[in-house]
């Protein structure tokens, strides 16, 4: 059987980090494309100032528009090769995140999150949108990052939705990785750059990433309220620590190895409602790893650990908290239908899935969830 695994080549996280950017920097020369948004720039400026006086490098500006699109990529490239740039830093959130991978096509690629809301900055893929902001493609490329730097300081001082967020975002990694293990289904680890016309033999995960993410699991079980705590007062502590490494790191290499299943798939069909368009990626799919619960008959005992730990952090636990105030027949079913178009991972669980299994698990989620939420208040 092809197993695979892959990672960064390098992942550091600490205090204050961001004053350590130059050192790797100059691993790979003198100048570096800063991919970011104006704002997420300024938030850090004095630390990227600081660390290239320290070590003698230049970060060339790229006037980032915010969009990962095909044409602000060229456009970027056109920058980083008129300038001599020796690597790409993408710094701040998804989208300069994505362009970055983009642009640096697996070569010579730091990454620098500033906030910890999902686990793609350790991944070897991307996702493409027209300049309007609309759905364009996959992009997969032949290595992961060569760094991950975390500065757990600046991450710190952001809004705490996004870490909560990324905790959702997170649990979803140990159930969909278990899903993944039992149907021996296959996982974007296997894809190097230009494998999905097939011509790259498909890869399992490995018990290493499993093991991951079941620790990825147990550590937001562990410090996911005390890391929440923490972020509301704009502190680093122990346990937001932990947490930081378990939304990008642990649910990075989880999902990427691990695999995908019905989670993701449910949180794809759930973008056709509109009333879902201004609530993040790891809200949705938290209740997405509900209804994948549901389908999966779990355990009582299961379903309510997740609930309770959904809100002890305040993640979703029913439609209403992901703007879903009504839900008629013909909007769940194409909820349903787009979660099981022959590409979704959902068909990685271990068994067959129906557009109307999912609509009948989707209904039985919310009312779990409304339910537990409603005896917890009345306690």
């Amino acid at each position: 059987m092809r197993k695979a695994f892959i990672s960064p080549s390098k992942y550091v996280q600490g205090e204050n980090e961001l004053l350590n950017l130059g050192y790797f920097v100059k691993g790979f020369g003198d100048s570096a494309l800063l991919i970011a948004h104006p704002d997420d720039v300024a938030r850090v400026q004095e630390q990227l100032d600081a660390t290239a006086e320290r070590y003698g490098i230049t970060f060339v500006s790229s006037g980032f528009v915010g969009e990962c699109s095909r044409q602000e990529v060229a456009r970027l490239k056109a920058v980083a090769g008129e300038n001599g740039c020796a690597c790409t830093i993408g710094l701040g959130g998804g989208k300069a995140i994505d362009t970055a991978k983009t642009v640096a096509e697996g070569e010579a690629l730091i990454i620098v999150p500033t906030i910890a809301a999902t686990d793609a900055p350790t991944s070897h893929s991307s996702v493409l949108y027209t300049p309007e902001g609309a759905f364009d493609d996959y992009a997969y490329f032949k290595q992961n990052p060569s760094v991950v730097l975390i500065d757990t300081t600046v991450i710190a001082q952001a809004p705490t939705r996004f870490l909560v967020s990324g905790m959702g975002d997170a649990l979803s990694t140990y159930f969909e990785a278990r899903a993944t293990a039992r149907s021996f289904s296959n996982v974007n680890a296997g894809l190097p750059c230009g494998a999905l016309d097939g011509s790259c033999p498909p890869a399992k995960p490995t018990a290493t990433a499993l093991a991951l993410a079941r620790l990825c699991y147990e550590t937001l079980l562990a410090d996911g309220a005390k890391a929440k705590a923490a972020s509301e007062k704009k502190v680093c502590t122990p346990a937001l620590e932990n947490i930081i490494e378990a939304n990008i790191l642990l649910s990075g290499l989880g999902f990427e190895s691990g695999g995908l299943a019905a989670a993701h798939a449910v949180h794809d069909g759930l973008t056709v409602l509109e009333g879902t368009h201004k609530h993040f990626h790891g809200e949705k799919v938290a209740f997405g790893t509900l209804v994948q619960l549901v389908l999966e008959n779990a355990p009582t005992e299961e379903m309510e650990e997740v609930l309770e730990f959904c809100l002890s952090v305040g993640l979703p636990v029913c439609l209403e908290e992901i703007g879903v105030d009504t839900l008629g027949a013909e909007e769940l079913e194409a909820v349903a239908r787009k979660a099981c178009i022959p590409e979704e991972s959902i068909h990685a669980m271990p068994f067959p899935v129906t557009a109307e299994n999912v609509q009948a698990a989707i209904l039985a989620a919310d009312a779990i969830g409304r339910r537990y939420k409603n005896e917890k208040n009345h306690q």
